[in-house]
């Protein structure tokens, strides 16, 4: 689907896996699809936002599809794809501090590290996990549901570019 109208009028039986991909929480998915048709792209973002507000559970559950922040995804697919494009900012020789923070995120909070990563800078990356290491357990997942927003945002658009939702 190449465009908005495209997004409006597709089955919802081909949406609801790519939807998926962009933010594995079935509640949002189900508020995506039963907001259609949308009237711009802004509209469409901005339920999505307003979707994302997640329980504690649903964060969980939805950090569990990311790969932590460094690695390619061990799962394949148009979201291993996004995220990799996502993170490329990271790689490069950072890879053992990152591996070193990430471990330390971890052990702090028992889930991997979430970030929004497209435009940082792998030292911008290690900086922002660095002072997230600060927060209360219950903050950080806050931080975490903004950040999940921003994704599913960011993977929304891809989804209306029909070049993006191809498979490689």
């Amino acid at each position: 689907m190449p465009d908005l109208d495209g997004f409006n009028s597709a089955p919802a039986a081909e949406l609801r896996p790519l939807l998926a991909e962009c933010l594995a929480v079935p509640r949002w998915v189900d508020a995506v699809l039963a907001g259609r048709p949308y009237a711009s792209v802004d509209a469409l973002l901005a339920a999505s936002d307003r979707a994302a507000s997640l329980s504690d559970d649903e964060v969980r559950a939805a950090i569990a599809g990311h790969p932590r922040i460094g690695e390619k995804s061990a799962h394949g697919g148009v979201s291993a794809r996004w995220s990799a494009d996502e993170q490329s900012g990271v790689a490069g020789t950072l890879a053992e501090r990152l591996k070193s923070a990430n471990q330390a995120y971890e052990d702090r909070f028992g889930h991997i590290y979430l970030v929004c990563a497209t435009g940082l800078s792998g030292e911008q990356v290690l900086a922002d996990l660095a002072s997230r290491l600060e927060h209360p357990a219950d903050a950080e997942l806050r931080v975490v549901n903004r950040e999940l927003a921003e994704i599913a945002a960011l993977r929304l658009r891809k989804v209306l570019d029909r070049h993006d939702t191809r498979g490689s």
